[in-house]
């Protein structure tokens, strides 16, 4: 029975990779990616050498079509995004859902975990981790408003992804929203060289990332208490 292996790579540092995962990169006959440049620089750093197919947020049904033909026939597949694990704020999930819908019980689907930069940032944030509310990205117009409403709403920790682009805004709707005293925290870069982690309340963040623009550079993840 074929496999679709469902691959985490690492958020920064390339060292943060199983060795299951390697293993499963190395036997696999093919690989799909959200961007081959991305998941070339993980190959070629442990001598890996796989035909690459992309498969990214806007691919068009042939590609979900031309996957579940290889899967038909026989071939193992896995599936990696540019950082962390498929399916978690990217269009993995729509793979894995057409895939089940397609071959059913004919394929296995095979969680091979490792890293998340949700998980990476709420271990390090000091606010209750039993229960908590993971958002993904807000809107970037359209149930935005709706979007920070459910956050000042939430009764748990809350977790969330926010570009270079739009952090300050981002920063900027959460203390107009949250109580002056509301604590939270936010990491940039996490694993890479530049990782920088802030803490405190919105306005206090905001100045900091405000007053040097190499603080903006990189991904966010924002947690709140």
């Amino acid at each position: 029975m074929p496999s679709l292996y469902i691959v985490s790579s690492p958020i920064g540092n390339l060292d943060d990779i199983t060795l299951r995962a390697l293993r499963i990169l190395k036997e696999v006959d093919l690989i799909l990616c959200e961007d081959t440049r991305q998941t070339l620089k993980l190959l070629n750093y442990y001598n890996i050498s796989k035909p690459l197919v992309s498969y990214f947020q806007h691919s068009k049904f042939t590609k979900i079509d031309y996957i579940i033909e290889q899967l038909r026939a026989g071939k193992n597949l896995a599936l990696v995004t540019d950082a962390g694990t498929p399916g978690i704020s990217d269009p993995g999930g729509k793979l894995v859902k057409e895939t089940i819908k397609s071959l059913d019980d004919k394929v296995k689907i095979v969680p091979i975990p490792g890293p998340n930069a949700a998980i990476a940032a709420l271990c390090v944030s000091g606010f209750p981790a039993d229960r908590f509310l993971f958002l993904g990205f807000p809107p970037q117009k359209k149930g935005r408003n709706k979007f920070f409403e459910e956050i000042t709403k939430a009764k748990y920790t809350v977790v969330f992804y926010e570009s270079t682009h739009r952090i300050l805004k981002t920063l900027n709707q959460l203390k107009e929203r949250l109580p002056q005293d509301r604590q939270m925290v936010v990491c940039r870069e996490l694993t890479k060289q530049f990782e920088s982690i802030y803490r405190g309340p919105a306005e206090e963040i905001f100045k900091i990332l405000e007053s040097d623009k190499n603080n903006l550079k990189g991904e966010f993840v924002i947690i709140i208490n």
